[in-house]
């Protein structure tokens, strides 16, 4: 065995932490193809095995081969005369197997050099055997690693032994990332499939934000406090419901924590993500009221057989509610389950309507108009005769889209019921 082959095992064991009786069984495994490919014919024996010494540098191949009788003798790869065996075991019946040594004498440099690449084989598989041994249980939990490179743009992250995956779907699109960027990610799964083991990450899962939560938050991982529900747009906004059973504890207090802190060191992780923490409620009518703060709902209606929740705000309101690009309403309606629909509050406008239709009644009773004119009248400014007196004839045509002839005969009517004349 040559020192680059030592040196190879060394490695493996202390660097990439597989075990040194798997280094050498690869290592074994790797010469017995060597010796197929260097011996004509090696292919045809059934068994061989390969004994490394590691410590005296040696390596030997031996060939189990079946004794028969001197005349039955037909196969020289998986038999032996008899004759021959009685050399090396005086015991030896027919059919029994008998062991040789059948290293070749320039078994060298040539075999270590193929043996090192079937070696190599054997420990990368090894190594992702290991991966999914160490990682499979770990699904769910957050991990640290540094930016090695991009492959297009899947994120390939150092995760110390090994190495993880960060797919262009589980990224957070607000986020850059630079090689030797140090992160933390959440580990999606842990795959097994036909190229082995694959450890995906994940900035942008919604179970992100929840590990997080219990890292920061005392009282969410000894379960005084509960995340009841979690919905994320990845770099923009996330609302998380929170509920406690103990009546003594404020859930969104403890979440946020004194200043604040708690939940500043979520959004400094998150990249200053917002972040919003409700107390959970299982009365729609309530939960939807916290979820759509800030704004200030003025009528709430439940449609509990479609799941369907109404609620209506003040034009002021409506854009709070609604939130940026709809994110306030589609994040409430996921976190609910339920359908939130967002309306402008119509009851005061209705009752603006009304008054002006009252007002331009009365205003058309006084001057001989129908109700559409006078309703014109009104909006243009005219809200009494009086004031109606003092318009100028064509601003009057203008406006109800009449003849100044016709404009001034509601003029001359004004001046007729006007007070002051």
């Amino acid at each position: 065995m040559t020192n680059d082959i030592v040196a190879l095992i060394d490695y493996y064991e202390k660097e990439k932490g597989i075990d040194r009786d798997k280094v050498v069984a690869a290592l074994e495994y790797a010469f017995i193809s060597a010796y197929r490919k260097m011996v004509p014919g090696a292919d045809a024996i059934e068994t061989l095995r390969a004994d490394v010494n590691t410590k005296k540098g040696e390596t030997r191949i031996f060939a189990v081969l079946t004794a028969v009788a001197d005349e039955d003798y037909k196969d020289k790869f998986n038999e032996v005369p008899l004759a021959t065996a009685l050399k090396k075991n005086p015991e030896t019946q027919p059919g029994d197997q008998v062991e040789f040594n059948v290293t070749p004498k320039d078994f060298g440099r040539i075999a270590v050099q193929t043996a090192k690449q079937t070696m190599m084989q054997r420990l990368r598989q090894a190594e992702k055997e290991m991966i999914y041994e160490e990682f499979k249980d770990r699904a769910g939990d957050i991990v640290s690693g540094t930016v090695r490179r991009f492959d297009r743009s899947d994120v390939l992250i150092d995760l110390g032994k090994f190495e993880g995956v960060m797919p262009s779907r589980e990224r957070v699109q607000t986020e850059e990332y630079n090689i030797g960027d140090r992160i933390r990610a959440y580990v999606v799964a842990v795959e097994n499939e036909g190229r082995g083991p694959e450890i995906i990450l994940s900035r942008s899962h919604p179970n992100f934000v929840r590990r997080l939560f219990e890292a920061e938050v005392n009282e969410i991982s000894d379960r005084t406090v509960e995340i009841r529900g979690i919905a994320r747009e990845a770099g923009y906004r996330t609302k998380v419901a929170v509920f406690s059973t103990d009546d003594k504890v404020d859930p969104v207090g403890a979440c946020v924590g004194l200043r604040g802190a708690r939940v500043k060191n979520i959004v400094r992780e998150l990249n200053n993500e917002k972040v919003d923490i409700i107390r959970w409620s299982d009365e729609p009518e309530e939960f939807v009221r916290e979820a759509l703060k800030p704004a200030v709902l003025r009528t709430i209606t439940v449609d509990k057989e479609n799941r369907v929740v109404h609620v209506t705000v003040d034009e002021e309101d409506l854009s709070k509610a609604i939130g940026r690009r709809g994110q306030n309403a589609r994040l409430s309606s996921r976190l609910m389950g339920w359908d939130v629909q967002v309306r402008k509050d119509e009851s005061k406008l209705e009752q603006f309507e009304k008054k002006i239709a009252g007002a331009a009644h009365s205003m058309a009773e006084q001057l001989g108009l129908d109700d559409d004119l006078a309703a014109k009248l009104f909006r243009a400014g005219g809200m009494s005769a009086e004031i109606v007196a003092e318009m100028p004839v064509d601003y009057i045509a203008a406006n109800l889209e009449i003849s100044e002839e016709r404009a001034q005969d509601i003029l001359d009517r004004a001046k007729t019921n006007s007070p002051s004349t």
